[in-house]
């Protein structure tokens, strides 16, 4: 098959990959009901709520987070509980990227739930452990403190 031929099949796999995705997402969504519930344009679906404390965390925040990490089914893969507190500098890697951008629409103090697609969370492998491959993945977080960086 010609590289051009093989580009193009990749990329309709893809799309329908990204669709499939959407629909599982928008599934979890109604079926728990979670109303207020947006779409950022890169597939990341996010609901925050509650009174922050200061400014928007950016990049080059250190953040510390209480979460669970779940599947779509529900089935619990980490938490703050059964390992620590989540800690990260935003916007230098080590995390999802789908988990850094979330982190970028809170404040300290505040709560969200965030619905990864695979491209933004753990890709084509998983995380070779308890997340399986091209998993969609639904973190619940606090944000219990932000260290600003200049």
């Amino acid at each position: 098959m010609p590289l051009g031929e093989t580009k193009k099949a990749l990329q309709e796999v893809n799309q329908a990959l990204v669709e499939k995705d959407r629909e599982l997402i928008q599934a979890y969504i109604d079926r728990h009901e979670l109303k207020g519930m947006a779409e950022n344009g890169s597939g990341l679906y996010y609901l925050v709520w509650g009174q922050g404390n200061g400014t928007p965390i950016k990049n080059g925040d250190v953040v510390t987070l209480e979460y669970t990490l779940s599947l779509l089914d529900g089935t619990i893969c980490y938490t703050s509980k059964s390992q620590k507190p989540k800690e990260f500098v935003v916007g230098y890697g080590g995390v999802e990227s789908g988990l850094e951008m979330a982190v970028l629409l809170m404040q300290l103090g505040q709560s969200g739930k965030f619905i990864l697609p695979p491209h933004l969370a753990h890709g084509l492998l998983g995380d070779l452990n308890k997340i399986p491959p091209r998993s969609i993945i639904v973190y619940d977080v606090r944000v219990i403190n932000v260290v600003v960086k200049n």
